[in-house]
């Protein structure tokens, strides 16, 4: 089975098809290893022997419409793939997050953590044999402001993300990432917007600022230069988050695994203090997370500027996502928690968060 990569990046009407023709992706140990590399990337939020970095190296580089990938492989919307019970939203925390809330929070109280953030997963069967393409070409319907990625492995298994959250990006010696933190739901008349009229609260305020604040510290590290923007409301899906844009020179781009090593896993999806917040994390969570709330994407991979050739790069998040087996799509959705965070509050943003996918299985 051929290793493959689907990608469209946010507001574009094309695509890019990656394959690996022969052998298993690459397997690296350290964000380091991406130094001089060339491929798709998929690195899990805690890198292990069970769950490498994966790079699946670009034996062929296919853009297309997604429309015409439609018209190659089905329209999804003509195959009757629902699933039973795929929009329901379950509004009691279940046992184990109810168990994982009150263990986190207890650190937030304590003052040990300033934020941890908390995930979670849930199964539902995957009762028709569909086209994964089928599903990344509805993604790419449904959400045009967001990153579309689906990887799919030679063992059979394969992740569909779609996310709003840039880890890093860039084209040349030009670079921006991104402090996305803070999340509402867009209910009646405020669908038909951007958010604009949000009214943020201080919790969300103070988690985004959090965030922010490191990927500061860590760009003082590799430029002198760089610049902060925001933050500002941005939507994605039916949510809405506080954005805040850093743009910046990267003088060396064949040290980009140095920088990916400072920045990976942001308070995003971790916590601060970084380091007692993730080794919490991989102790406590009830749900391994695997390569939710890592990051995927192309890396280095030619391009053209004007009359130049250049390398581009487009690694985000991976946030929105599911894991699709053989019979099942395992959904993810986390958030961030603080010392006044509220159990009922964060289960729904959750189940909001997973409304992303669900809402590709029953389309």
């Amino acid at each position: 089975m051929i290793s493959f990569a689907l990608f469209r990046l946010p507001h574009a009407q094309n695509c890019t098809l990656i394959e690996q023709h022969a052998g298993e992706p690459q397997r690296l140990q350290s964000c380091r290893e991406l130094n001089g590399q060339q491929g798709f990337v998929l690195a899990p939020f805690h890198v292990s022997a069970e769950h490498p970095i994966l790079l699946i190296r670009p034996d062929v580089v296919q853009e297309m419409s997604v429309d015409d990938l439609f018209a190659q492989i089905g329209d999804a919307s003509s195959a009757s793939f629902q699933q039973k019970g795929s929009t329901t939203c379950e509004t009691e925390p279940d046992t184990n997050y109810a168990i994982d809330f009150a263990n986190f929070h207890a650190q937030l109280s304590n003052g040990a953590f300033r934020k941890i953030v908390l995930s979670r997963s849930k199964v539902l069967p995957r009762e028709h044999q569909v086209d994964v393409r089928q599903l990344f070409c509805q993604a790419c319907r449904l959400y045009p402001r967001l990153f579309i990625a689906l990887v799919s492995l030679n063992d059979g298994t394969c992740w569909l993300t779609a996310t709003p959250e840039i880890l890093l990006e860039g084209i040349g010696s030009q670079w921006r990432t991104i402090a996305l933190a803070g999340t509402m739901q867009l209910q009646g008349d405020e669908l038909q917007g951007e958010g604009e009229h949000v009214r943020w609260s201080a919790k969300n305020i103070q988690e985004q600022r959090y965030v922010a604040t490191y990927i500061a510290q860590c760009l003082e590290q590799f430029s002198l230069d760089f610049v902060e923007e925001g933050p500002r409301t941005v939507r994605a899906a039916n949510l809405v988050h506080l954005r805040s844009d850093f743009t910046f020179n990267l003088v060396d781009v064949s040290q980009v695994g140095d920088l990916l090593n400072a920045l990976h896993p942001t308070p995003a999806v971790c916590g601060l203090p970084k380091h007692d917040t993730f080794e919490f994390i991989l102790k406590n969570e009830h749900t391994p997370r695997q390569y939710y709330s890592g990051f995927m994407g192309p890396l280095a991979l030619p391009c053209k500027t004007g009359s130049v050739t250049d390398s581009s790069t487009h690694l985000y998040v991976s946030l929105r996502c599911m894991q699709i087996t053989d019979n099942a799509y395992r959904l993810y959705a986390g958030g961030g928690l603080l010392k006044d965070s509220l159990l009922e509050q964060e289960w729904q943003e959750t189940e909001a968060k997973m409304q992303t996918m669900r809402g590709l299985l029953n389309q």
